[in-house]
C-alpha cells in the first residue's frame, strides 16, 4: 500500500511538468520562473532516486522519480534558454534607444 500512495504522488506531481514545459517554451521569458525552487524540486527527486538505490527496492515508482527528474531537468534547461531570450530582448531595446 505505502508503495502505490508513494506511486500516486510521484505520478501526480509528474502530471504537472509537461504543461510547466510546454508553458515555459511558448512564453519565451524567465519571469516569473524561480530557479532555485526547480534545483530544489530537482533535488527532491534525486534524494528519491537516492533512497530506492540505497534501500535496494527499484521497482515501478523508481521509473517515476526519473522520468520526473528528466522534466525538470528540461524546464531548468528552458529556464536558461529564456533568460538568454529575455537579455536579448533587453539589449534590443536598449539599443533602439
Amino acid at each position: 500500500m505505502a508503495q502505490l500512495l508513494e506511486a500516486f504522488m510521484v505520478i501526480s506531481f509528474g502530471l504537472s511538468w509537461p504543461a510547466n514545459i510546454i508553458k515555459s517554451y511558448k512564453v519565451r521569458t524567465a519571469q516569473g520562473k524561480s530557479l532555485l525552487f526547480l534545483i530544489c524540486v530537482l533535488f527532491g527527486y534525486c534524494c528519491g532516486i537516492a533512497s530506492k538505490l540505497v534501500a535496494n527496492a527499484i521497482n515501478y515508482v523508481f521509473v517515476f522519480y526519473v522520468l520526473n527528474s528528466i522534466m525538470v531537468i528540461v524546464d531548468i534547461l528552458l529556464y536558461f534558454r529564456n533568460r538568454a531570450l529575455d537579455l536579448h530582448k533587453s539589449d534590443t531595446i536598449n539599443l533602439s534607444l
